[in-house]
């Protein structure tokens, strides 16, 4: 009789641990690191990250998430790629100050455990409309698309459904604390070390993990990854399009291939193609555009001042405006604008390098060469004999024949350069020029 009850608590054991097979403490927990604005190139770093450790075999992947949000599409790209993956999946928001907002948010619910660090906030994910007035039924479509889309992943999860829902519509936002208290995540944890602790144990996707002296592997963006990720920042793809306009005035100053035609070719490229990852308010852009082109009529016309100064305002207005899209966004799109302090850097810098600098050139480049003794109108000199006034000269180490306009000249005075006689150099004594 006792070993009938053996061997029943032996089998009744073994169908528990097949039923949730304990994870290999070799297989390695790999971290994804996502920050800043949600575009095509955080989602294409998160599909590899993934896959990558899908093919280590790794028991869990943590994504420590700071962003105020992003491009809608690029959202639900790192959804799908989430869903799709076989691997335990974490979103930790962290560091302290760090947020989850609008696109964050959705990403922070599609994860199988969601955690954040103390002093972090997560929420406020409402579509809101820029200028221009839209249609009720257009809007509550947006947000009604978006509501249910983040109530389906709560619920999946076994999380606070009515509140993601309320993020949605009523533009709501937790910190930590209340985000744990209220359902919406699963743990608080100070740092790294402290998140694995508590995931110790824990029964996910028919696994049981074990993250207690594990090893852990941080997974980051490649250089072009990163490159094309910090581009997408709107003050960097403002100052790029910024630059872009100064190059292109140094050129048209004096036109050839030179560096400032490569800049202008480059920052116009790179910028435009940030713009392609960022909600952008095409106006603007036509504004900056019109403004571009006021610009360039100042510099080839005798009007510089007074057009530059009118370029200005379109500048600006386009500036202020660029992420400002006339129409309702995304409740995964941030809430993005250039820094005041660079518009109007940029714009004093813009005006000034035109009317001082590039001016400058172009009323050089318009000057007639001047050959042979002319070149040295304006040069000083000495005089190698007395002038009475025919006499000797020598000006750059060269002797020259030089005729006085002012009288004699007494051998070993200095001279000045006032014009050329034929192949001979008119000349006065410099402290009369004076």
């Amino acid at each position: 009789m006792k070993r009938s009850w053996i061997f029943f608590l032996l089998t009744l054991f073994l169908l528990l641990a097949s039923a949730y097979p304990v994870q290999a403490a070799s297989d390695p927990v790999i971290v994804l690191e996502i920050e800043g604005v949600i575009n095509p190139f955080s989602a294409r770093y998160l599909d590899r990250g993934l896959s990558l450790a899908e093919q280590q075999g790794a028991q869990l992947v943590i994504i420590t998430l700071n962003t105020p949000g992003g491009l809608e599409t690029s959202m639900r790209e790192m959804i799908q790629s989430m869903q799709k993956s076989p691997l335990p999946i974490v979103v930790y928001v962290t560091p302290d100050g760090a947020r989850a907002t609008s696109a964050g948010l959705f990403i922070l619910m599609a994860a199988d455990f969601a955690a954040m660090a103390p002093a972090t906030n997560v929420g406020a994910a409402s579509p809101v409309p820029f200028g221009a007035e839209i249609s009720d039924v257009m809007e509550e479509k947006i947000t009604s698309d978006a509501a249910a889309l983040i109530r389906s992943l709560a619920e999946k999860y076994g999380r606070n459904a009515e509140w993601a829902e309320d993020a949605v519509r009523k533009s709501l936002s937790l910190t930590a604390s209340e985000a744990l208290n209220k359902n919406v995540i699963e743990f608080i944890a100070e740092d790294l070390p402290a998140l694995l602790s508590q995931l110790d144990g824990q029964v996910v996707k028919d696994r049981q993990l074990i993250t207690t002296g594990i090893e852990v592997q941080v997974e980051r963006m490649t250089w072009i990854e990163r490159f094309y990720h910090v581009i997408t920042e709107p003050n960097i793809a403002y100052l790029l399009l910024s630059l872009g306009t100064i190059f292109l005035l140094a050129e048209l100053a004096d036109p050839g291939l030179s560096i400032a035609g490569i800049g202008t070719v480059l920052s116009f490229l790179i910028g435009f193609m940030a713009l392609g990852s960022l909600p952008v308010n095409w106006v603007a852009i036509a504004l900056i555009v019109l403004s571009v082109i006021m610009f360039v009529v100042a510099l080839l016309t005798d009007t510089e001042v007074v057009v530059t100064v009118l370029g200005l305002v379109p500048f600006v207005l386009g500036s202020l405006l660029l992420f400002r899209p006339f129409s309702i966004t995304s409740p995964a799109v941030p809430d993005l604008r250039v820094s005041t302090w660079l518009i109007v850097v940029m714009a004093l810098g813009i005006v000034g390098f035109s009317l001082i600098i590039l001016r400058a050139i172009i009323i050089a480049s318009k000057r007639p060469p001047r050959m042979g003794a002319e070149r040295f109108i304006g040069h000083q000199g000495q005089a190698l004999t007395d002038l009475i006034p025919n006499g000797q000269v020598q000006i750059d180490h060269q002797e020259w024949s030089a005729i006085s306009k002012q009288g004699e000249i007494k051998s070993g005075e200095l001279v000045n350069v006032v014009g050329v006689s034929g192949v001979r150099l008119i000349v006065t004594p410099l402290d009369q020029d004076q």
